[in-house]
C-alpha cells in the first residue's frame, strides 16, 4: 500500500529532472547569426585584352569614309538659297546672327546663283545641315504628307519634333512652313522614289529613317534626296549622295563602321551605299553593337552629329 507514494516520488523526480535538462538544453542553444554581409574581394586580375582596332591607322579610316579635303555630290544648287529665303524657310537675319556673320562661303551658298555642286566637308556640314534641313521641311512632299510623321499627327502634333520645333532660323513657324512649297519640281514618279529611297536610309542619331524625318538631319537628308530627283538622279545616285551627308555629319559612326569591316576583311569601298545607310550599320542601335565590337580606335577624336540647330 506505501508502494504508491513511493512510485509517485520517483516519477515526480524523473519529470522535474528531464524538465530541468530541457531548459537548459534551450538555454544553451545558440540563436542564428545574423546575416552576414561579404566582406568585398579582390576581383581577380585578368589577362589585358588589346582592343581589335588597335593596329588599324585613324587617319587612313577617316581618308577612307570623310577625307578632310571633302566629298562633292553632283547637284544644282543654283538660287536655291534665295528661293528658300522667299518662301520663308530661312530667315537671312537670323541665320546670320545664329553665326555671328556668314563666309564668303556661306553667302554664295544663300546668295548666289551659280553653285553648280555641293561640297561638304567637316567644317561646312553643319551649315549645310540647317540650309537642307529649311528645304525639306518646306518642301511639298510625299514623305510629309502621308509619311510617319503625318500618320501620328493625332498622338503627336507636328509642331513636337525636333526637325519642326527645333527650327527657328525661319520667317514662318515650322508648322507653317511644312510640305508648303513647291522648291523644287518632283513628278510623281520622283516624289515616289524619294518615299522608297528613303525608307532604306537611316541615321545614327535616333534610329529613325529619313521618311520618319523627325530630327533635323533627317530632314537635311530629305531636303538633299529631293534636289537630287528633281534634277533627273537615279536611286544609287541618292544612296550615295546621302551616305556622303551621313558620313560628315556622323564621322566618327562611319570611321568605326570602317573599322569594323576592315576587321572583317572588307573594305569600305565595296560595300555599297544602299547596304551601309540601312538599319544593320546606321540606325543607333546598329552603330552601338558596331562601336561596342570594334572599341577604342587610337587617335579617335569624339565627336559626332546630334539634333538640332
Amino acid at each position: 500500500m506505501r508502494l504508491k507514494p513511493i512510485v509517485a516520488l520517483v516519477l515526480l523526480v524523473v519529470v522535474l529532472f528531464l524538465g530541468g535538462f530541457y531548459g537548459l538544453a534551450h538555454e544553451l542553444r545558440p540563436e542564428p547569426l545574423p546575416e552576414q554581409v561579404n566582406p568585398p574581394r579582390t576581383p581577380p586580375v585578368l589577362p589585358t585584352v588589346e582592343p581589335r582596332a588597335s593596329h588599324l591607322d585613324y587617319d587612313t579610316l577617316v581618308e577612307q569614309v570623310a577625307p578632310l579635303s571633302g566629298r562633292t555630290i553632283p547637284v544644282h544648287w543654283g538660287d536655291m538659297g534665295q528661293r528658300l529665303i522667299a518662301a520663308g524657310a530661312i530667315d537671312l537675319g537670323r541665320l546670320e546672327a545664329h553665326y555671328g556673320g556668314l563666309t564668303e562661303e556661306q553667302q554664295a551658298i544663300l546668295l548666289g546663283d551659280d553653285l553648280g555642286e555641293i561640297t561638304l566637308n567637316a567644317d561646312n556640314i553643319q551649315f549645310w545641315t540647317n540650309v537642307l534641313w529649311a528645304l525639306g521641311l518646306a518642301q511639298q512632299s510625299r514623305v510629309l504628307d502621308a509619311g510617319p510623321m503625318r500618320q501620328n499627327e493625332a498622338q503627336w502634333p507636328l509642331g513636337n519634333y525636333a526637325s519642326t520645333g527645333g527650327w527657328t532660323l525661319g520667317s514662318k513657324p515650322a508648322t507653317e512652313l511644312y510640305s508648303s512649297t513647291r522648291l523644287v519640281a518632283l513628278t510623281p514618279e520622283q516624289d515616289e522614289m524619294v518615299y522608297h529611297v528613303a525608307e532604306h536610309i537611316f541615321r545614327p542619331c535616333c534610329g529613325n529613317s529619313t521618311a520618319f524625318p523627325d530630327c533635323n538631319h533627317g530632314m537635311a537628308v530629305l531636303g538633299l534626296l529631293e534636289l537630287l530627283a528633281s534634277q533627273g538622279a537615279g536611286e544609287d545616285e541618292l544612296y550615295q549622295a546621302a551616305l556622303v551627308f551621313n558620313a560628315y555629319a556622323f564621322s566618327d559612326t562611319y570611321v568605326t563602321l570602317a573599322a569594323y569591316l576592315t576587321l572583317q576583311g572588307v573594305s569600305w569601298a565595296d560595300l555599297p551605299a544602299q547596304e551601309i545607310l540601312g538599319d544593320r550599320y546606321s540606325s543607333i542601335q546598329g552603330a552601338r553593337q558596331i562601336a561596342v565590337s570594334v572599341g577604342p580606335i587610337p587617335g579617335a577624336p569624339v565627336r559626332g552629329g546630334s539634333c538640332g540647330t
